[in-house]
């Protein structure tokens, strides 16, 4: 553990200590000033935005420039082009949000509300355009979708972060707000394919967005009323955060992010692939609901597996095991041959497992951080780190992985011959397995480096 110079975060409080509001003591804390254990209601009320953040994913970049294409009749590379511009701008206001966010944390329900207003209108904008200027509609839309989910999604983690919990705690914390966005996923993944069969497209996505407004309100109403009870480690009035490049010069931030960086994209590159993969290499298209239902309802069953590990041997060696597990799993899949349909299957149910570990551990070792280095005031952008990281994995694993298939010829949906298939499988399989690798590698050597911070509980 490394403090910087100058940090005033506050001490835990002595047993005599009261706070207003609350007779006991502090909320959250025992009467010697621990945090008392998680109850089963605060996490579901704490968990439960994960479900319509989740859940707005798949409307907004499968379904809606599907809509647009085939209802109102835009050009594909078009709606293609505005989208990857999107990204790019989603992932270059993270950091801005984050700022912003610490900077104002005081206005912190204000904010989420704000956020929240902004995904559902461009949610609702979404999917109802008005006639004349479709693909500006569409534009406009997402940019106002991404921004209210950016918002919300940054603040919602920063404030997971901030929970008074032990350390072994925070592993439950954010395993149950990961396994309810999985949750939302899965649900969005249903909904509207059952919903067009019923009603039609036009009809179906009016109905998918009534109802999705109310359920953000809900979830948006119950966490903001979590958060004015709940035990929070609140930056004091003189903890002034630093500035981005003392931020990010920390020896412990410089490693932790940069492991995360390298696991992510190679997270991202199958996930840009799979279902060219599916198709063109297992000749399985007709199961792709299938795997993807094993590989996130998996990586949902998996988070208290991964709490327990982590409670148990801590979460760096939790981490280590969920890449050795997925390395071993990718090595599986890149000897995957045309029609090899159940060992796919149990191939997207031991990703998914390692998908739990990814999703759940890293926010939680980057909440011990935080706590151990007083860094409170800086934790909205910590975690704005975490989102731009994960956003730009997404955009330069779509923005290499496929060029470097088309540029050794391959064109998706047509016959493959047998070096497109290898090449295809060390793609989709072969490079994520080699940049896990070498974040484990990293892990392993710098894990006295990571410990002290993380290992505590």
């Amino acid at each position: 553990m490394t403090l910087t110079t100058g940090d005033t975060s506050a001490v835990p409080p002595s047993p005599s200590r009261r706070e207003p509001g609350y007779p006991d003591g502090v909320p959250g804390m025992d009467t010697e000033g621990s945090p008392v254990p998680l109850s089963a209601r605060n996490l579901a009320a704490y968990a439960a935005m994960a479900f319509p953040l989740a859940f707005a994913g798949l409307p907004i970049y499968l379904h809606a420039p599907d809509f647009y294409a085939v209802t109102l009749q835009q050009s594909i590379a078009s709606l293609g082009a505005v989208l990857l511009l999107l990204r790019l701008v989603d992932a270059l206001q993270d950091p801005v949000i984050g700022s912003l966010s610490d900077r104002f944390h005081h206005w912190r329900a204000l904010i989420l509300a704000a956020g929240a207003m902004l995904l559902g209108l461009g949610f609702w904008m979404l999917f109802h355009p008005v006639p004349g200027l479709p693909l500006v509609w569409f534009a406009v839309s997402v940019f106002i979708c991404t921004t209210g989910f950016s918002v919300v999604s940054i603040n919602f983690q920063a404030l997971g972060g901030l929970w008074k919990s032990r350390s072994a705690d925070r592993t439950r914390i954010t395993g149950t707000r990961e396994a309810a966005g999985l949750v939302g996923l899965l649900v969005a993944a249903v909904v509207p394919p059952v919903l067009t069969q019923s009603v039609g497209p036009e009809r179906a996505f009016h109905w998918l967005a009534l109802g999705y407004l109310p359920l953000l309100a809900l979830a948006c109403w119950l966490f903001v009323r979590w958060m004015r009870g709940a035990p929070l480690h609140l930056p004091q009035n003189g903890q002034v955060a630093n500035g981005w490049g003392r931020l990010l010069r920390h020896p412990w931030r410089m490693r932790f992010f940069a492991l995360v960086g390298i696991n992510t994209f190679a997270s991202a590159i199958p996930a840009v692939l799979v279902l060219f993969f599916i198709r063109d290499r297992l000749g399985a298209e007709a199961y792709t609901g299938l795997f993807l239902l094993i590989y996130f309802l998996s990586g949902a069953l998996s988070m208290p597996l991964w709490s327990r590990l982590a409670d148990r041997f801590g979460k760096i060696r939790a981490w280590q095991a969920s890449l050795a597990a997925a390395i071993l799993t990718f090595c599986w899949a890149a000897l995957l041959q045309q029609g090899d349909i159940t060992a796919y299957a149990l191939v997207c149910a031991f990703s998914g497992l390692a998908l739990g570990a990814d999703l759940a551990l890293p926010p939680a070792i980057l909440a011990d951080h935080i706590d151990a280095d007083n860094r409170q005031g800086d934790a909205s952008r910590l975690f704005s780190i975490m989102a731009f990281l994960s956003k730009s994995a997404l955009a330069l694993a779509t923005g290499l992985a496929l060029p470097l298939l088309g540029l050794f010829g391959y064109h998706p949906g047509t016959d493959m011959s047998a070096d497109l298939n290898v090449l295809l499988s060390a793609i989709y399989a072969g490079l994520p397995c080699i940049l896990k690798l070498l974040a484990l590698i990293g892990l392993i050597r710098f894990e006295k480096d990571l410990a002290p911070t993380c290992l505590t509980v």
